[in-house]
């Protein structure tokens, strides 16, 4: 085999330029172009539906704690995707929305959204959001045992 038909190695010594490193050399595959985002990353297209589920949960959290702070101080906020398949004991039948875990034993007081069953009861993005506040509003309501529509109006 003649020398200018022998493989050429991605990286290595170039043997015309010393020890001197050749760049790798890299290909188009299939003539598709160079791969890379479809969306830059500043742009709000390209946040999952998980973290603009989280930011609805935290945006009707920070609207509560604006008025109940004293009472929700220390109380953890959490989302998960869906609820565990063992209910309490005094959970009624269906798929819930929240769960309030009062503190107990030295764990702080709790409120999970479930992510999957609000997100798929919810008709659009306002609806969403409405929804993730109402379940927000419930949750609280029942770890403060006071009426939701004392805990926010809009209720």
């Amino acid at each position: 085999m003649p020398p200018s038909d022998l493989p050429i190695p991605l990286t290595g010594p170039d043997p015309s330029h010393g020890s001197e490193h050749r760049p790798l050399r890299r290909r188009d595959r299939r003539g598709r172009g160079i791969r890379g985002p479809v969306l830059p990353h500043d742009l709000p297209a390209w946040a999952t539906r998980a973290e603009i589920f989280d930011d609805y949960v935290l945006a009707a959290v920070e609207q509560l704690e604006r008025r109940w702070e004293k009472e929700l101080d220390g109380t953890e906020f959490a989302v998960e995707d869906v609820p565990p398949s063992d209910p309490a004991p005094w959970e009624t039948a269906g798929v819930h929305l929240g769960r309030c875990h009062p503190a107990q034993a030295g764990q702080p007081a709790r409120i999970v959204v479930f992510r999957r069953p609000v997100e798929s009861r919810a008709s659009g993005p306002e609806d969403l959001q409405d929804l993730v506040r109402d379940v927000v509003v419930e949750q609280v309501a029942h770890l403060l045992s006071r009426p939701p529509e004392e805990i926010d109006p809009r209720h």
